[in-house]
């Protein structure tokens, strides 16, 4: 069974003190889910049409696990810290090889 990846790119974060709540509360709730971060930081370099954004790689040993974890109440209470226009991401799941 191939491992699962949350992909995110952050486009803005209008209120880092909202982003802090949720991270304080997401790292745990991920933790528990059977997640683990791989990359979670600002490009080194982009190329062709890539943006300097901040970038967050989260593994799980399945897709079935990756997408149970943003289901849990424990990572719906860290999105809960998080308002409409707080922080512009685009989050998306992909099967590993």
């Amino acid at each position: 069974m191939p491992k699962a990846y949350w992909v995110t790119t952050y486009r803005s974060v209008s209120n880092p003190d909202a982003l802090a709540a949720y991270a304080k509360l997401a790292g745990p709730a991920i933790a528990a889910a059977g997640g683990r971060f791989l990359i979670r930081g600002m490009p080194a370099t982009t190329w062709e049409a890539g943006q300097a954004t901040r970038t967050v790689v989260i593994e799980f040993d399945s897709l079935d696990k990756a997408l149970a974890a943003h289901e849990t109440e424990a990572y719906k209470a860290a999105l809960a810290a998080l308002s409409k226009g707080d922080v512009e991401r685009d989050m998306r799941v992909v099967e590993g090889v």
